[in-house]
């Protein structure tokens, strides 16, 4: 790593924590506040323990205003495996669901739901995804156990601008990767879903935001880990949980909080957001970004060059300024970069120097051949 340009993760997940919180993590790896042991090897069931475990749900909810009639849950699987609990706790009401599909990610949730119950799509299926349609032309069903979404799809950069009116039934929605980034009204909602691995902390844990009057209507094929009413009762200790997680999640948190939480979040996103598309839209069609501007993601920003040569010429410029993790997700390719909060907005405009350099150097012959930030 070249002291001049310090490494710069755009990765879309695992993903980029914030400086501040590796360093104090750092000394609990070995000894967590003189216990003389790692969290790694403390007990799930400790009083240690314990306090890590409640101390991060108070956090969180303090972060986000969560009414007292919601369960915080630290659960394991992924995202992935939240399609199938979200299904087998919920879909047992009626046996429908309906599933608003915008991206790859709630299309893998849908496929999952339909093993369990039928799953009716409330927009019409799109080879590419590029657009949130409009809710007036959605194709609800009157009998779903709940309405399902994807806040933003992290692989084509669809976000959400809006909270979709669930006509009264309990409105489920995977934030994994814009989780934290901007204010919402958590009352909206029935179940909400979190991958920590792109906003909160490593991989290893989803959380699980669920409201108490949901818990009774889990399928009894349901396994215990992803019961969400026995993991409530169990304060999400009934299997043990990657512990260490848990504690990083925390002081994630705990550094949310001391940048001016949510609104502080929300101001850089959209700040850093608008530095990258205006660089893209002024590009004269140099990069191109194939979402519609009004639901263009915050947090996932992807776009390609004019050719592909030019975007792994790209990939490669900047891996060798220390700019790492840009390369699109395999099902779209191209060039994505993921801002999660702990990417600063002058990380950003680290980027945005190069791509202006980079466009200038292929779109004019005479520019010099070597790439110079300034």
């Amino acid at each position: 790593m070249s002291p001049t340009n310090p490494v710069i993760n755009f990765g879309a997940g695992p993903a980029k924590l914030p400086r501040e919180v590796l360093e104090e993590v750092k000394e609990s790896l070995i000894d967590y506040e003189g216990t003389g042991i790692s969290v790694m090897e403390m007990s799930h069931r400790s009083a240690d323990y314990t306090k890590i475990n409640n101390d991060t749900q108070a956090a969180l909810k303090e972060i986000l205003n969560i009414p007292d009639n919601y369960k915080i849950l630290f659960l394991q699987g992924g995202g992935t495996g939240m399609f199938a609990a979200v299904a087998m706790n919920l879909i047992g009401r009626t046996g429908k669901a309906d599933y608003v599909v915008t991206g790859s990610w709630s299309k893998k949730a849908a496929q999952e739901a339909e093993k369990y119950g039928k799953v009716n799509l409330v927009i019409p299926k799109a080879s590419k995804f590029t657009t949130v349609p409009d809710q007036s032309t959605w194709n609800r069903d009157p009998e779903a156990s709940y309405l399902y979404y994807c806040d933003n799809e992290t692989v084509d950069g669809v976000e959400f601008n809006y909270i979709p009116d669930s006509q009264g039934v309990p409105l489920v929605s995977d934030m994994s990767s814009n989780f934290l980034s901007r204010k919402f009204d958590v009352s909206k909602f029935g179940v909400i879903i979190a991958g920590a691995q792109k906003n909160i902390g490593p991989a290893g844990i989803t959380v699980v935001i669920v409201r108490e009057d949901l818990l009774d209507y889990a399928m009894p094929i349901t396994p215990t880990v992803f019961d969400f009413k026995i993991n409530v009762g169990q304060n999400s200790v009934n299997n043990t949980p990657p512990t260490f997680v848990v504690h990083v999640i925390q002081r994630v948190f705990a550094w949310i909080k001391r940048q001016g939480g949510l609104p502080s979040m929300e101001q850089n996103a959209l700040q850093k957001s608008i530095l990258l598309y205006q660089e893209i839209d002024n590009s004269d069609g140099f990069y191109q970004c194939p979402v519609e501007a009004g639901c263009r993601s915050r947090m996932n920003v992807p776009f390609k060059c004019k050719t592909p040569e030019l975007d792994e010429q790209f990939l490669k410029d900047a891996k060798a300024l220390n700019m790492i993790q840009l390369k699109g997700h395999r099902l779209v390719g191209g060039i994505r970069a993921s801002i999660y909060n702990a990417v600063t907005i002058n990380e950003t405009i680290t980027l945005v120097k190069f791509m202006k350099e980079f466009r200038h150097k292929h779109s004019n012959p005479s520019a010099q051949s070597q790439i110079y930030l300034s």
